[in-house]
């Protein structure tokens, strides 16, 4: 009787040249292609297809290499495996253990790189280095990044969460940023650890429930005349531009970094190039009388580039000015951002302007996209007399 497996000998895997294919048994054969190239084939039914899968060349596998690998294919056809599937899933799988070799660090650092040109500013790239370095790197900035567990995040936010709850918020965030960048780029699998929603607020007290949300610090708008009375009797670049901020209810960092290219006295505005704005939207904004007084003064005194220099050549005024400024006029406990809400009390109740004159006077983003692509204008005129009306009050 005819063997149906192993057939084929040394001696015929040696001397075969003719091109075929020449059967071992048990669905592997010997292929001969044109030119005398021998390689090894496996051949099986699945699921009513014929395929084949290929076993590697003859001088690299020999016969017996060959038969014990399509005995392993064979099993698996028997526990209704797929031979190519398994074989690609394994490459799969080598390839993944070879990209999660990452640290999370390497991930951390590669994300910032990544996203840093699209952020506002060199404040924003330290805060997220620093945070990443005081609070997570320490704790499993070394492990590869596929073996940060839930586990490991607490370890980072537990400490930190009830005394430096806005820090560790951040934080939270920061480390499921850098974790879905390496899902993405195949650095890690699985859910991620560091989401909150259904995960780690289950392990977490809310932020709000923690610590109160603090907003800033605002005058109430009744006590604007008094204050701005004072803030107009002292002398300094601070004190002017503390009064321009105020006037024109814009940010503080908006408003120390104004150049005087942005003024067109002309045209009586004030024009924030987007990358200076926070919702990196070009903004202009209308000056009245009073405002236009306080960019005279300041042209009298021009030495450089800034509307606002500072202490230090071709710098601007420092963002510690306003602060110093307003603790010294006895107002320690407000912020020059708190002004803007003064700005906002009092046009919501003082005035008849509508809603979205006052936002967009504060350079929000006013209704939702579909509302945004119908209102085009930016309502200057509108909110010239809007600003002229704040300046006659506070005066």
């Amino acid at each position: 009787m005819a063997r149906e497996i192993n057939k084929l000998s040394p001696r015929n895997v040696a001397t075969k040249t003719k091109r075929g294919r020449y059967a071992d048994g048990g669905g592997l054969y010997l292929q001969v292609a044109d030119g005398g190239a021998k390689s090894w084939l496996f051949r099986f039914t699945l699921d009513g297809q014929a395929r084949h899968m290929g076993l590697g060349a003859v001088h690299t596998v020999s016969l017996t290499e060959a038969r014990e690998k399509a005995l392993q294919c064979r099993k698996m056809l028997l526990e209704g495996n797929d031979p190519i599937e398994a074989r690609t899933a394994e490459k799969r799988r080598r390839l993944f253990e070879t990209a999660s070799s990452l640290t999370f660090r390497e991930c951390g650092e590669r994300y910032i790189g990544a996203h840093e040109v699209g952020w506002r500013n060199e404040k924003h790239v330290s805060q997220w280095r620093n945070t990443l370095a005081t609070y997570t790197y320490p704790v499993f900035g070394e492990l590869p990044v596929q073996a940060v567990d839930t586990g490991l995040v607490m370890r980072v936010l537990d400490p930190i969460w009830r005394t430096k709850t806005e820090t560790a918020s951040r934080v939270r965030g920061r480390i499921e940023a850098v974790l879905d960048w390496a899902t993405v780029r195949g650095h890690r699998q699985g859910e991620n650890p560091a989401r909150w929603r259904g995960h780690l607020e289950t392990l977490l007290p809310a932020k709000s429930k923690v610590r109160p949300v603090e907003h800033h610090a605002a005058l109430p708008y009744r006590d604007m005349g008094a204050f701005m009375a004072d803030l107009r009797g002292r002398e300094g670049i601070g004190a002017r531009a503390l009064e321009f901020a105020i006037l024109t209810a814009a940010r503080t960092g908006e408003v120390i970094g104004a150049t005087w290219e942005e003024i067109d006295l002309e045209a009586r505005t004030w024009t924030i190039p987007p990358e200076r704005m926070k919702a990196r939207r070009g903004h202009s904004v209308p000056l009245s009388p009073s405002t236009l007084s306080v960019i005279e003064a300041m042209q009298e005194v021009r030495q450089s580039d800034f509307v606002f220099p500072g202490s230090r050549a071709k710098r601007p005024l420092s963002n510690m000015a306003f602060s110093m400024l307003l603790r010294r006029m006895g107002h320690g406990d407000q912020t020059s951002h708190g002004f803007r809400s003064s700005f906002r009390d009092w046009a919501a109740e003082r005035t008849a302007f509508p809603n979205e004159v006052a936002e967009m006077a504060l350079a929000h983003v006013v209704g939702d996209k579909v509302e945004a692509a119908y209102r085009r204008g930016d309502l200057l005129e509108k909110r010239r007399a809007l600003m002229a009306a704040w300046a006659e009050f506070c005066a």
